[in-house]
């Protein structure tokens, strides 16, 4: 099973706040008070007045998002980011090989990465996305990391995450169905 991100993930209330103008802004809802808000070349465009540039090689070290972050994007992040820590998210998978990237700003600066990970073979706590998460506030619970927590694999896509945040769903929209399920055996 594949799976794969572009986000912006911060404080569900500064995610309302900055986009309640935007038309291609659509936000998930996760756990913990924090959204997603799934990043298109649609938004890119809104935000920025200019389409998205992706990255013509693999990501890596050097290059580690798919999407170009251009000045315009990320001086919109770093704005974002005077209300509190805004990270974007990008992952992808499939048959158990895949990577991720995550890069935060704070006080209208880059505050931490980006980092990559394409082994994804040390401590999960160590993996860019649950790091960036923590570096947002994201705290332990349950679940086995701040991925999970938040409720980031609730969807595969980000095609998903925007179905899920029009339909106004939660995180936890699929234990609910699950708990109703059992309910009624």
């Amino acid at each position: 099973m594949s799976y794969q991100l572009s986000a912006i993930v911060a404080d569900a209330e500064l995610l309302r706040e900055e986009t309640r103008e935007l038309d291609h802004a659509v936000l998930g809802e996760l756990r913990q008070d924090f959204a997603l808000l799934p990043v298109t070349p649609q938004l890119v465009t809104e935000l920025t007045g200019s389409p998205p540039d992706y990255a013509l090689d693999e990501p890596g070290p050097e290059q580690p998002f798919t999407l170009t972050l251009s000045p315009a994007l990320t001086d919109v992040l770093a704005r974002w980011s005077q209300r509190g820590p805004v990270a974007y998210v990008e992952a992808e998978f499939a048959g158990g090989a895949g990577r991720q990237a995550a890069v935060v700003w704070l006080g209208g600066a880059l505050a931490w990465g980006p980092r990559f990970d394409a082994a994804l073979d040390g401590p999960r706590a160590d993996w860019p996305i649950n790091a960036a998460l923590v570096e947002l506030g994201a705290e332990p619970g349950r679940w086995i990391d701040p991925f999970a927590e938040l409720g980031l694999h609730v969807e595969r896509s980000t095609d998903g995450w925007l179905a899920h945040g029009r339909r106004g769903l939660s995180a936890d929209y699929w234990d609910e169905l699950a708990d109703e399920w059992e309910a009624r055996q």
